[in-house]
């Protein structure tokens, strides 16, 4: 087994196990969603309306939950230097550990996204689209999260910083995601 595939298999292994891992984050989607016809009203015309969007910027904020401890842990420990000098190089390290991030927590989120547009009033015929963008949508959120977890590396409130970081850069997946479904 090549020396990527190994740490591509342990960060899946290590995203499962720290405490439920992806269902955090499908139970945050989840309650985001839940909380919207609260805030918006129970009238099916104002949910339709909003659910694409709706359902993709609660995508976005559930996909922020995990990436403070992106990089963070091999870094108290030492493990992300080790890594660094090794054969793959840190910048293939690095897409490894986002591309485990995308698997394990994205492909998850993208799952639940059909339902939650679905029953927040998006049409049905929408589902497979919506799993498509959102599926994609995750893998950008990932990837620039892996970013903005790589610069607030080390700062004593790095998930406030991860997410001043990224949020801005979250918007293009969310508006083309909702844009496509809403389109259709």
């Amino acid at each position: 087994m090549s020396p990527l595939a190994a740490l591509f298999r342990r960060e899946l292994s290590l995203a499962w196990g720290r405490g439920g891992g992806p269902l955090f984050a499908g139970a945050f989607y989840i309650g985001l969603a839940t909380l919207l016809p609260l805030a918006e009203g129970p009238s099916p015309q104002k949910l339709a309306a909003v659910a694409p969007g709706a359902a993709f910027a609660a995508l976005a904020l559930s996909s922020l939950l995990s990436l403070e401890r992106l990089f963070e842990r091999d870094f108290e420990d030492g493990a992300l230097d080790l890594l660094g000098l090794g054969e793959p190089g840190l910048e293939l390290v690095a897409a490894a550990k986002c591309a485990a991030q995308w698997l394990a927590n994205g492909a998850p989120l993208a799952a639940l996204a059909p339902v939650v547009a679905i029953t927040l009033g998006a049409p049905t015929s929408s589902a497979w689209l919506t799993f498509a963008t959102a599926l994609a949508a995750g893998l950008g959120f990932a990837f620039t999260g892996g970013i903005g977890a790589a610069l607030a590396l080390g700062a004593k409130r790095g998930g406030v910083l991860v997410a001043v970081i990224v949020l801005p850069l979250f918007c293009p997946p969310v508006v083309f995601g909702a844009g496509a479904v809403s389109a259709l």
